[in-house]
């Protein structure tokens, strides 16, 4: 079981700066890229990036349903050599459900997994007393800073990161719909979403065939998962991120904007 206090490779005493990219846009014809495999099936997306990337892929996971996918696709199926670091956010607000699946997914697929949280907490109680008691109500996109767009930037530089994989898809929400397999972020570094174009219906069809590993809390009426504070169960009709941030209008915690 995972503890929300411990983590398993915390990197907290290393300080993010700010450098230029680490990539640039001439190293990969996205364009190119997002016609080759507009509608291709993950498997053959993962392993073009495992082909071509040899250093410096990564897979950004909060160990929802879609980034189940991918592990397994990755581990199970491909089996690459060199195995893909997995970084994952330790909020230290996420349900104990979650942490549970990220150390069975951990013992299951014999993970390279490097965990990530705020600088100057390693617990709930921590963060509370240096930022105050509910930061997500009072200053949402600060929180969200402070737990998740600063550590993840700290990991991805951290892991030389030139390529990152993340489990987004285009019917997730409304600022998803027009997303590409291969984009670029904010540093130059190549962003790979290989559901990108699966469907909610597609991704759980295969995490069914192939008796994937998921979230308990799905059983519960929960489509998206993500801090516990913020998160709620959705209704039928609703899309599959509305039940985040109920009742404010937004859509996106940062690090994908």
């Amino acid at each position: 079981m995972v503890n929300p206090k411990t983590s398993f490779n915390l990197q907290a005493s290393m300080v993010y700066t700010p450098e230029a990219p680490v990539a640039t846009r001439q190293q990969f014809d996205i364009d190119k890229l997002n016609q080759q495999f507009q509608f291709a099936h993950p498997r053959e997306i993962l392993a073009w990036c495992i082909e071509n990337i040899p250093h410096g892929l990564v897979q950004s996971t909060a160990f929802g349903v879609s980034g189940m996918v991918i592990m397994d696709v990755l581990y199970r199926d491909l089996q690459p050599q060199r195995r893909v670091p997995v970084l994952f956010l330790d909020t230290l607000h996420h349900f104990q459900e979650t942490l549970d699946l990220v150390e069975q997914s951990r013992k299951r697929y014999n993970l390279d997994l490097h965990v990530y949280k705020a600088l100057d907490a390693d617990s709930r109680e921590a963060f509370a007393l240096r930022y105050g008691d509910e930061l997500w109500h009072r200053a949402v996109d600060k929180f969200h800073y402070l737990t998740k767009v600063e550590p993840l930037e700290r990991g991805l530089k951290d892991l030389d990161t030139v390529a990152w994989i993340t489990g987004r898809r285009r019917d997730q929400s409304p600022s998803r719909a027009n997303m590409g397999v291969f984009e670029y972020d904010k540093k130059g570094r190549l962003k790979v979403n290989p559901l990108a174009y699966w469907t909610r219906n597609q991704t759980w069809g295969y995490v069914i065939e192939h008796g994937v590993p998921y979230n308990v809390l799905h059983d519960r009426g929960y489509a998206s998962i993500g801090d516990e504070p913020l998160t709620t169960p959705v209704a039928a009709g609703e899309h599959e991120r509305a039940g985040r941030w109920r009742g404010s209008a937004k859509m996106e915690c940062g690090i994908h904007l």
